[in-house]
């Protein structure tokens, strides 16, 4: 047994700069506000209340930015995201992205992280923390979300020059495994202010 493992991201945001590749800089204040919107999914500490919904407490801030950026401007599509996100601007999702990113993210691996899904421990870690910027956490997902989202990848209805050819490679059951190993992992978002 690992034990847990520990992933504490984000820190205070100051609003009104910008960040080396030019995107504003959020601020957590004005995106715990902005998070009312998404607490009825998500939750206000980013743990999600609908199994077809993530978990977003503590994923990386450049991750949920582009994320967002993508819904807003329909390289992704969702029924509900695409229309939430289609009013935000810039400095919107960068304060929503710094509000979850500061949260605490804890993972507890029950089973012997050697089983871990060894095509995917690379990227979002044996426990389900990501282990890259680019790559979200998978800790206590639904089995059904992350099964939903490699099936998207293998279908190219969600585009990553890393996922796709993973996904298109994975057989039914190798999805479906690494969905479970995933789903079993006990996750506790932590909300700092």
């Amino acid at each position: 047994m690992r034990g847990l493992a520990l992933l504490a991201l984000g820190g205070v945001f100051l609003a009104g700069g910008a960040l080396a590749d030019g995107t504003p800089e959020g601020d957590r204040a004005a995106g715990r506000k902005i998070a009312g919107q998404c607490r009825t999914c998500h939750g206000l500490e980013g743990f999600a209340k609908i199994p077809i919904a993530p978990h977003i407490g503590g994923e990386p801030v450049g991750y949920i930015t582009r994320q967002l950026t993508a819904f807003r401007d329909g390289t992704r599509e969702h029924e509900m995201m695409s229309v939430v996100a289609r009013s935000l601007t810039d400095q919107q999702i960068a304060d929503v992205a710094a509000w979850y990113s500061g949260h605490q993210a804890v993972a507890e691996l029950s089973a012997d992280p050697a089983a871990a899904p060894a095509l995917c421990a690379g990227c979002h870690g044996e426990d389900g923390i990501a282990l890259v910027e680019d790559a979200p956490n998978l800790a206590g997902e639904s089995n059904i979300y992350i099964e939903t989202q490699i099936k998207a990848f293998r279908l190219g209805k969600r585009q990553s020059e890393v996922m796709g050819p993973i996904a298109e490679g994975l057989s039914d059951t190798e999805m479906q495994a690494a969905a479970d190993w995933y789903s079993d992992v006990v996750l506790t978002v932590t909300m700092t202010e």
